[in-house]
């Protein structure tokens, strides 16, 4: 998939995170992260996001993620959302 636009989802309700996801000129996967669980899961929530993002085969990404004590499976569910409302696409897995 290659992204077009910049693609965001979710909240900044507590238990949510909001993802937003844009094209870099830089090789990689850029994560910033801000959390208020950041010392504790910071680690495990910047892993969740780049094994979501290899799974649509993205590269050369910038995310920006405020994650308000999310699980794994919403933020599985948001960069998901995000990469598909940036790749313009309605190939939905489910």
């Amino acid at each position: 998939m290659k992204l077009v636009t910049t693609g965001i989802a979710g909240t900044m309700e507590s238990g949510d995170i909001l993802i937003e996801i844009t094209k870099s000129e830089i090789p990689g996967i850029v994560i910033t992260l801000e959390s208020t669980v950041e010392n504790q899961f910071g680690r495990q929530i910047k892993e969740t996001i780049e094994n979501t993002i290899a799974e649509y085969g993205l590269e050369n990404v910038n995310i920006h993620a405020i994650d308000k004590g999310s699980l794994d499976c919403t933020i599985r569910a948001r960069v998901t959302t995000a990469i598909l409302r940036g790749c313009q696409s309605e190939n939905y897995r489910w």
